[in-house]
């Protein structure tokens, strides 16, 4: 099993900046894909950016440029720095860990992300 814990989520003015941070636990692999997805209210959960053990990144095209997606493979820990927020950035956000060996994703327990205009 693996345990994931996530901070840094508020209450933002449109244009700053947060940063979230998820440090995984328990029986982890060395070799996985972790990343972060996002749902607001009403609508599906939805991919936001993942890094691979390796450091290959993959973003949604509505954060390109504004949110930097990274790892620190000694801590298990991923961050995801957010630039330039908008309103549409609001929504609930997911740390995910993908293990290879095993097949199989874990899920953070969502920390709330919310811009005002």
């Amino acid at each position: 099993q693996v345990q994931l814990v996530e901070s840094g989520g508020g209450l933002v003015q449109a244009g700053e900046s947060l940063r979230l941070s998820c440090a995984a636990s328990g029986r982890i692999s060395s070799i996985n894909r972790m990343g972060w997805f996002r749902q607001a209210p009403g609508k599906q959960r939805e991919l936001v950016a993942t890094i691979t053990s390796d450091g290959t990144t993959n973003y949604a095209d509505s954060v390109k440029g504004r949110f930097t997606i990274s790892r620190d493979n000694a801590k298990n820990t991923v961050y995801l720095q957010m630039d330039s927020l908008k309103p549409g950035d609001t929504a609930v956000y997911y740390c995910n860990v993908y293990q290879y060996f095993e097949s199989r994703q874990y899920w953070g327990q969502g920390t709330q992300v919310t811009v005002s205009s």
